[in-house]
C-alpha cells in the first residue's frame, strides 16, 4: 500500500516559512492605518524611556483579509481565555502618537 500522506490533496495548500521569518518579531504597539482599498499594519517595539521607535514589521491587507484578520483574533482570544481565563488589559501608557511622520489619513 502506498504512503499517501505526501501527496497534495485538493484544496491544500503548503506553507512555507523561512527560519527568519520563523524567529518571529516583538512588538507592543500596533499602528493601524486604511484607505479605500487597503488597510496598513504597521508593528513597533516601544521601549521605556527611549523616545524614539521604528516600525519592525508592516502588513497590507485588503479590507475583507482584515475583516477576516480581526474575526480570526477575536475566535483564538476567545478560545485562549476559556483555557487560560481572561486576559487582564492594562492601560495603555501615553505615547508621543506621529512619531515624526505625517499623521494617517483615510
Amino acid at each position: 500500500m502506498a504512503d499517501d500522506k505526501n501527496q497534495p490533496r485538493p484544496n491544500q495548500l503548503n506553507i512555507e516559512i523561512s527560519e527568519e521569518v520563523a524567529d518571529g518579531i516583538y512588538s507592543n504597539l500596533a499602528i493601524i492605518t486604511h484607505s479605500n482599498s487597503e488597510f496598513v499594519l504597521d508593528f513597533v517595539r516601544v521601549m521605556p524611556g527611549v523616545p524614539k521607535a521604528k516600525v519592525k514589521a508592516r502588513v497590507l491587507l485588503t479590507p475583507q483579509h482584515a475583516k477576516r484578520l480581526m474575526r480570526a483574533l477575536a475566535d483564538n482570544v476567545q478560545k485562549y481565555e476559556a483555557v487560560h481565563g481572561p486576559i487582564r488589559e492594562s492601560e495603555m501608557p501615553e505615547i508621543p502618537m506621529n512619531f515624526g511622520g505625517p499623521a494617517a489619513q483615510a
